[in-house]
């Protein structure tokens, strides 16, 4: 019988035979979820700039392309 009982102390002592150590208690495992979570809002920010900058070179490729279809040299391409 695992001591603890139940299956919290059952998924500590597995965690513990693992070699996680100190990631094994409840305070690791929170403070292992909020660093997940502040990765995930900056990666969305950066998502969302990158996105951004994705769109704008579209709309300037795309205008330019349009511009030299019709004409106007610009020099660029």
């Amino acid at each position: 019988m695992v001591p603890g009982g139940g299956l919290w102390g059952m998924l500590t002592a597995l965690a513990l035979q693992s070699g996680l150590g100190p990631l094994a208690s409840p305070v690791g495992i929170l403070a292992v979820l909020i660093l997940l979570a502040g990765i995930i809002l900056v990666g969305r920010f950066l998502l969302s700039m990158a996105w951004r900058l994705v769109i704008i070179g579209i709309i300037v490729v795309g205008t330019l392309y349009i511009l030299g279809l019709l004409g106007f040299g610009l020099g660029i391409f």
